[in-house]
């Protein structure tokens, strides 16, 4: 039954589509969800993470229920969080914002915490918690600064992107590399695939483009 389901993503993340494409999965739409992403006080960073996941995958849930073509979508939504200790760090909007983050990851470990929730039709909604632990070498004011001109790090959680520039201050890696950069593919998968939605159908051996 489900395999006649489309899926909605509920994000205008163009990484997170990226990731999901990388493992065959393409979207029938993409919805990005405008919720309010402001931490509630004394809240942790993997309830929110958690909370906004599933809270972007229900407002797109309430805006295709008046749209026929896509009110029968399984849904996807998704947000990472990135904290150092329970202090939560922003997605950077100003210099100044990004200039803070770097200097409180620089030479230490952090936590980053991606949310994935999965929203069917009928009502039944299945959560996972990704939570990945990301050291960063010690940076100098030179590295900062660039990065910082770079602009690479603008709405990016944590102020930084590890796809990007900044995956040469990364030292270490503990867990899901995918979830950092947005959205964990296994446990991403595993949801899909539990709610009945069909992850390799696109496997075919003359739709998977050479290396």
């Amino acid at each position: 039954m489900t395999k006649e389901l489309p899926l909605v993503l509920a994000s205008g993340s163009p990484r997170r589509l990226a990731l999901l494409q990388q493992i065959g999965i393409e979207p029938d739409f993409l919805l990005p969800a405008d919720i309010d992403e402001t931490p509630v006080r004394g809240e942790s960073p993997r309830a929110l993470a958690q909370r906004l996941a599933r809270g972007k995958a229900a407002a797109a849930r309430v805006l295709i229920d008046r749209d026929e073509e896509k009110a029968h979508s399984i849904i996807l939504g998704s947000d990472t969080v990135v904290a150092v200790g329970r202090r939560i760090l922003p997605k950077a909007e100003s210099k100044e914002q990004a200039s803070v983050c770097l200097q409180l990851l620089s030479g230490r470990m952090h936590k980053v915490y991606t949310g994935v929730c999965v929203n069917m039709p009928d009502g039944v909604v299945r959560t996972k918690l990704v939570e990945t632990r990301v050291r960063f070498r010690r940076l100098s004011a030179n590295d900062t600064d660039k990065y910082l001109a770079s602009g690479e790090w603008r709405g990016k959680a944590g102020g930084y992107a590890i796809q990007g520039l900044a995956g040469a201050f990364i030292a270490r890696v503990i867990g899901s590399y995918p979830s950092v950069v947005g959205l964990p593919l296994l446990e991403t998968a595993n949801l899909l695939q539990s709610a009945g939605y069909p992850t390799q159908k696109a496997w075919d051996e003359d739709a998977v483009p050479a290396a």
